[in-house]
């Protein structure tokens, strides 16, 4: 019993983290959009997450960097994001994946986090200008990839040998996924904040 407690609580952890933030994406990609075609209707425009030199969208969406496939990268995530809302409601209704279905997807997560990283280091090191929504869409990003890889490891849906997956679960049972994860978006704070010292002086 409190073994199917305690995945009960994962399985509700899992897909609330899918449902959470692929909504909180899918507004960042929706709002980047807005903000794009905003600026070119009216190219002098304040966009709204234009806070400071530091914090810029509209330095940002001026770069080939964000139009990499030739239009707007938030595109992208308008049309992702709903898959994952999607599955989020579908894993709290209690529907249960395909073990090809959910290996697919964490490859296709796994894409889209390299691809959030690309822009991430791009945007720090490149641009050296931040797009606060790009921040919103690469934590989301983050977050969901931990999630899904939580699921994708507790089910063994990589087909794991039996005694790999033991030590693999074990793992999983004591957050050490959720802990990493934690640790990545720390040290992506350092580099941000090593970056750009002015944020906080």
């Amino acid at each position: 019993m409190q073994t199917a407690n305690v995945t009960g609580r994962s399985h509700l952890y899992i897909f609330g983290v899918m449902l959470v933030f692929g909504l909180l994406g899918l507004l960042a990609s929706f709002l980047l959009s807005v903000e794009r075609i905003e600026q070119l209707v009216n190219p002098n425009s304040q966009l709204f997450c234009d806070v400071n030199a530091i914090f810029n969208c509209s330095t940002v969406m001026q770069t080939w960097q964000a139009k990499v496939f030739g239009f707007p990268n938030s595109f992208i995530g308008l049309m992702a994001y709903p898959i994952v809302v999607i599955m989020g409601v579908a894993g709290l209704a209690g529907m249960r994946f395909p073990r090809w279905f959910m290996a697919v997807a964490q490859a296709c997560f796994g894409l889209g986090l390299l691809f959030a990283y690309w822009l991430f280091f791009q945007s720090v090191y490149a641009i050296q200008v931040l797009c606060p929504l790009c921040l919103v869409v690469t934590i989301s990003t983050t977050l969901l990839f931990e999630a899904l890889l939580h699921y994708n490891l507790r089910e063994n849906n990589f087909s794991l040998p039996a005694h790999i997956h033991k030590k693999v679960l074990a793992w999983v049972k004591k957050d050490y996924d959720k802990l990493l994860a934690g640790i990545w978006l720390a040290i992506m704070l350092a580099v941000v904040l090593l970056q750009f010292p002015s944020i906080y002086r």
